[in-house]
């Protein structure tokens, strides 16, 4: 089990643990980690939690052969951006915020590019590049 420690910047992040549960799998990347250290009794949204702790599940394996099995980062990305448009329209809008936006939807942009090139050589859901 390895620890991320990237996010840890202010107080919040200093108490948010993330591990990575797994081994890196047939393409590099690792599926399974688990985001814990956040108490959810203060927060208005904690009876849609299961509990103290996220997990998270990626995509593993080709879909064609397993299955949509786990989250993929389009859909993080998708929250993510969601999140800060919601900031962006409220009392919360500045810069940085503009900014991080910005780059998100170019990720997204940069991976529906990916797919659409894979679905066009007819390797998307595979482990064929």
């Amino acid at each position: 089990m390895r620890v991320l420690t990237d996010h840890i910047v202010n107080p919040a992040n200093d108490r948010l643990k993330i591990e990575v549960l797994d081994e890196p799998g047939h393409g590099g990347a690792c599926h399974a980690y688990v985001i814990s250290g956040f108490d959810t009794k203060t927060n208005p949204s904690s009876g849609l939690v299961l509990r103290d702790a996220t997990r998270l599940v990626f995509q593993n394996g080709p879909i064609a052969e397993v299955g949509v099995n786990g989250v993929t980062h389009e859909a993080l990305l998708a929250i993510l951006a969601d999140r800060l448009r919601g900031f962006q329209s409220g009392r919360y809008a500045c810069a940085e915020n503009a900014e991080a936006l910005k780059h998100i939807e170019a990720a997204q942009s940069v991976l529906l590019n990916r797919t659409r090139a894979r679905m066009a050589r007819g390797v998307e859901g595979t482990h064929k590049e």
